[in-house]
């Protein structure tokens, strides 16, 4: 299982890649928004400050993508 929410709007962006153009960063850095914290990843954390970009972003490309969709998934959700 991908760590959320960085694996759902990656899916919603269609890749990595859009996402990184978005961000500016590298598809490298964007793979590791969907790995576990253990294997160097952030665990479904996308950094904060690139929230707003990605919003804006979405909004241009009419997905749908909203502030609370960046909120941390609780290991008791699980």
């Amino acid at each position: 299982m991908r760590c959320e929410p960085a694996n759902t709007i990656i899916k919603k962006f269609k890749g990595l890649k859009p996402l990184a153009e978005v961000t500016g960063v590298t598809v490298h850095s964007v793979m590791r928004w969907r790995k576990p914290r253990e294997q160097g990843g952030t665990g479904g954390v996308v950094p904060h400050w690139h929230i707003d970009e990605i919003l804006r972003a979405a909004q241009e490309r009419g997905i749908d993508i909203r502030e609370i969709d960046f909120l941390p998934v609780s290991r008791a959700a699980k």
